[in-house]
């Protein structure tokens, strides 16, 4: 679908003649809701993990392959539905993948044994991507000059439902039991069908290639553009130091120091949701052409938020000031990535973002397991000397970059 095609159907809606960037305010809004209770999906299983091992009969470490299936999941819907978004028309493919999540989400709360859980998680992961469709959804509304503000608003939703998902999760967990975790995100996703059926402008296919061509070109893009590669690598030790810190960071408060219960350790989350606050600016940024002085102060910073994380260990001040660095850090370098990949293939949005989201998923992964295995091996100060190390690495990296690369990617 043309691009003048898509503005039209949108000033056809009340207020969109007044949106300043050509497209409405409640529209941005709407998306940035919508892929932050989609991503929230990956994480409310997380604080139940204890409860849901008494439920079934099962040992912790079983419990633990519930996390592990729905990431897994994200994953397959990552490699093997994102890419899909180029296409199929994306409305139609939105509502489809809601509707299947809303369905897993059902079978997860009224789950009879484990197995049911897990493969209701399993597949609930899978089509909880439907974020990663909007985030490029979004980017292919906007116009040029203001494509970084939109896709920082609607990142800065997606942000946020990571951050307060574990929190929502153990609050509702605790006042109306576990089943009504999944249940009620279960009639948030039917809603979220609805209302962005009904909300969402048409956005034709951008490729008419077969399915299995549409994927093979997917990995092929890894090799052709080295941007996206140095951005996903950017992204993958990024999240990994993110990943790593809010994987510890709950033994550190419930540790003899502090003393925190499960639902201390899920406000503290909150704290880290300040961070979202940037991601609009991040995007203004990208916009005036300062991705790559930006990006290297967003890695510094975050090496500096661990500094200030290895001094925390006897002081919830600092451990929260280090959150939210860590935080803000993390999310601009994220939208920085996402404002020079979107920029390499119009045509090919969502297909760039499968494989750059991909990567730092990856990385993130990889963060959660040897964060772990960090923390019971050194504590908190080696937590702290990794995190800083993943921000400081990336920030070498960062130092080998051309100047006009970016440019010349455009």
């Amino acid at each position: 679908m043309s691009s003048a095609s898509t503005d039209a159907h949108s000033s056809s809606r009340p207020g969109a003649a007044e949106a300043p960037h050509g497209v409405p305010g409640w529209l941005v809004a709407l998306l940035a809701v919508a892929s932050g209770m989609t991503v929230a999906n990956l994480y409310y299983a997380q604080p139940l993990l204890s409860t849901l091992s008494d439920v079934f009969h099962t040992g912790t470490a079983t419990a633990g392959t519930l996390i592990t299936l729905t990431q897994v999941g994200y994953v397959i819907g990552m490699l093997f539905l994102v890419p899909l978004g180029d296409r199929l028309e994306k409305r139609n493919l939105i509502a489809v993948m809601l509707t299947v999540t809303t369905l897993s989400l059902l079978a997860a709360g009224l789950a009879v044994n484990f197995p049911m859980l897990l493969i209701a998680s399993l597949v609930s992961g899978a089509t909880s991507v439907v974020a990663q469709i909007l985030v490029p959804f979004a980017a292919s509304l906007a116009p040029d000059h203001a494509r970084g503000r939109i896709v920082g608003r609607v990142m800065s939703g997606l942000l946020t439902g990571i951050l307060l998902s574990r929190t929502l999760s153990g609050l509702v967990s605790d006042l109306a039991g576990w089943r009504v975790v999944f249940l009620g995100s279960a009639v948030l996703m039917a809603v979220l069908a609805v209302a962005l059926r009904a909300a969402l402008p048409r956005h034709a296919p951008t490729t008419t290639l077969p399915y299995p061509e549409v994927l093979r070109s997917t990995f092929r893009m890894v090799r052709t553009h080295p941007a996206l590669v140095r951005r996903g690598l950017y992204q993958a030790a990024m999240f990994a130091a993110f990943s790593a810190f809010w994987t510890t960071v709950s033994f550190v408060l419930t540790g003899p120091r502090f003393h925190y219960s499960s639902i201390g350790v899920g406000v503290f989350a909150l704290v880290g949701a300040a961070g979202a606050a940037v991601a609009p600016f991040a995007g203004r940024w990208a916009d005036r052409g300062l991705v790559r002085p930006v990006t290297g102060i967003a890695f510094a910073v975050a090496a500096l938020a661990f500094a200030l994380a290895g001094f925390g260990g006897h002081s919830v001040v600092l451990l929260a000031l280090a959150a939210i660095l860590v935080d803000m850090a993390v999310q601009t370098s994220l939208i920085l990535g996402q404002h020079t990949v979107y920029q390499l293939d119009p045509a090919a949005r969502a297909r760039l973002n499968s494989a750059f989201i991909a990567m730092f998923f990856a990385g993130g992964a990889a963060g959660s397991q040897l964060g772990s295995a960090v923390f019971h091996a050194g504590g908190w100060t080696a937590l702290s000397v990794l995190g800083a190390a993943l921000a400081l690495a990336a920030l070498l990296y960062w130092s080998t970059e051309r100047r006009g690369g970016a440019a010349a990617a455009r």
